[in-house]
């Protein structure tokens, strides 16, 4: 299995920059496949929403399409799907970012009976404990 960095999935997605766009494209095709996909990690996920709200300006719809379509694209992987997906879920109704919703999935998942916090924009959201 290969591991996929932002950097190559933001390439594919955007399409932005000619050669390299090109050079992630044409990994894609050949790598990621149904047989042997390519894996995506958290961390991949949620730099990728970043940098798509941040230097892409994707407004937040744009972005829940852009993960639910990589969650079910045959030829990733993605680490702990079931998680991203409760996570994806509650970014979708939430003001919180996409990371947070992660992180405190993941923490939920973990064990966690809540996640402390000092951001407020987190109060509404199950499992956080703002301080």
């Amino acid at each position: 299995m290969i591991g996929l960095d932002t950097n190559i999935l933001v390439r594919y997605l955007v399409q932005d920059d000619p050669v390299q766009s090109l050079r992630a494209s044409h990994f894609m095709d050949r790598h990621c496949t149904v047989d042997d996909p390519c894996l995506v990690n958290d961390i991949v996920l949620c730099e990728m929403a970043w940098v798509l709200e941040s230097a892409y300006d994707y407004p937040k719809g744009a972005i829940v399409e852009v993960l639910e379509k990589l969650l079910m694209t045959n030829g990733l992987e993605v680490a702990d799907k079931n998680t991203v997906w409760v996570a994806l879920k509650d970014y979708r109704a939430t003001k919180a970012d996409f990371a947070d919703c992660l992180i405190g999935r993941i923490n939920s998942t973990l064990g966690c009976a809540q996640t402390a916090t000092f951001d407020k924009a987190l109060k509404s959201l199950s499992g956080f404990k703002p301080l």
